[in-house]
């Protein structure tokens, strides 16, 4: 698959780069575009001061000319949490969008959002304090309505980016059980072939 992964609001971190090896190696062709212009953040509040000082719009700009040069061949988005939001954004609006993979993050949708059985797989701690219960119910009601197929994997005890080893939010269990998740997804959607966005 073609995978556009997009960074959190930490930034291009090293996790974003290895996540991006671990897809590779599994045959994946993967671009990881540093929407933040070569800025890393050590704390969620740093990062995400520095995201309101870009503006969400300037953020999507630079997101869509990532991924324009690469949207004919099929798309996966994928993100961390910012760039979940970020990814679900871009995925919803291109009709040649192959799947949508979330990690640690969801954002609102538009009410005119129509897709044709987008594959959707969203991994998730329990609780967030950024993805809370009934903000995950009533997203999942949307993302059901605007006609995607969507799967939710919950992991009980995690912190919000726990797939990053270099923060405290990290559970390595639960950070393997997601990529063991993951990969079979994105290895579900190769083998519908070319031209198909679900089942």
């Amino acid at each position: 698959m073609n995978i556009m992964l997009f960074h959190s609001t930490y930034g291009l971190r090293p996790a974003v780069r290895q996540a991006a090896d671990r897809l590779r190696a599994a045959g994946h062709e993967v671009w990881t575009p540093d929407l933040f212009e070569g800025h890393t953040f050590g704390t969620v509040e740093e990062g995400m001061e520095f995201n309101m000082s870009i503006g969400k719009d300037e953020l999507l700009k630079r997101a869509v000319l990532a991924a324009a040069p690469y949207s004919d061949r099929g798309l996966v988005y994928a993100g961390f949490s910012l760039g979940a939001s970020i990814a679900q954004t871009l995925a919803l609006g291109d009709d040649k969008a192959r799947g949508l993979l979330l990690l640690h993050g969801t954002s609102d949708i538009a009410a005119n959002a129509s897709v044709d059985d987008l594959p959707v797989q969203l991994h998730v701690a329990e609780p967030d304090p950024f993805e809370t219960d009934d903000w995950l119910s009533a997203w999942y009601l949307q993302m059901g309505r605007a006609g995607a197929d969507v799967e939710v994997h919950r992991y009980a005890g995690a912190g919000h980016l726990y797939t990053d080893p270099d923060l405290p939010d990290y559970d390595e269990e639960a950070a393997e059980a997601t990529w063991r998740v993951a990969l079979g997804f994105l290895e579900s959607l190769s083998n519908l072939g070319p031209g198909h966005t679900g089942s």
